[in-house]
């Protein structure tokens, strides 16, 4: 039986591209601050709410925790709220990553560039907003970043959250790719849960803000990408397409 070749590469972004959640987590509590929120996310609590996928969904989470009181606040006066402490996050994070503060994570930027020059698809499938994602590849990569992802799915296009499979799903469907000639990478247990439901093979490099979660029916699990080859992949492609798919 012929190996399906693997054709494409889809990568999630926060924590896997970068370690981006230090200064996620700076730019929250910033914004808290300028909102009169005597709110502080320090390292573990924020592990803990890193379950929560999205940064409007986290806030709206945390808030529900501590208020208790959210039944007796108008529901449109709360979405205002979150949407404007989200902003001034969003805004904050977006100076710390031009400030130099996040960086891509080791071997990504020479496995996306060797990639593309092999005439593999590449593309994004992220729960994050799409400003963050220009605002940390533009830095990373430069102006033209976006040349090198034939698809790119977002918070935008896609509203359901990991670990709901929607991003990855439609991911799949504007490359008009099968799930197994293609690879993912995640970080998280979420990010995996959403891959391995669109039947994709996952590669894991976690965080130091993952790094406990359950990784069961990942492919690899690797400390980061630094020295991963076309050839190594493509390697772990032909293993991922020997497995039964659960």
């Amino acid at each position: 039986m012929t190996t399906p070749p693997l054709r494409a590469l889809i990568f999630d972004v926060d924590g896997t591209l970068a370690d981006t959640e230090h200064a996620h987590r700076a730019a929250f509590n910033e914004a808290f601050s300028e909102a009169g929120l005597e709110w502080h996310w320090d390292e573990p609590l924020y592990t803990r709410l890193l379950e929560v996928s999205g940064g409007k969904e986290r806030i709206a989470h945390y808030w529900k925790e501590v208020r208790g009181d959210v039944k007796s606040i108008d529901a449109g006066a709360l979405a205002d709220t979150v949407q404007h402490i989200h902003d001034h996050k969003t805004a904050a994070y977006e100076r710390m990553v031009h400030e130099g503060a996040v960086q891509l994570r080791p071997g990504v930027l020479r496995l996306i560039e060797s990639a593309f020059r092999a005439g593999m698809r590449l593309a994004i499938a992220t729960t994050t907003s799409p400003v963050n994602i220009a605002a940390l590849l533009r830095s990373a990569m430069g102006p033209d970043w976006s040349s090198f992802f034939q698809v790119i799915e977002d918070a935008s296009t896609a509203p359901h959250k990991k670990p709901h499979p929607q991003v990855y799903l439609q991911t799949l469907q504007r490359l008009q790719l099968p799930p197994f000639e293609c690879m993912a990478f995640e970080d998280s247990a979420n990010g995996l849960k959403a891959a391995r439901a669109a039947r994709l093979a996952t590669v894991i490099t976690p965080n130091s803000f993952t790094a406990r979660h359950d990784f069961t029916g990942a492919l690899r699990v690797v400390s980061s990408l630094r020295g991963t080859t076309i050839a190594d992949l493509q390697d772990w492609h032909g293993t991922s397409q020997a497995k039964p798919n659960p």
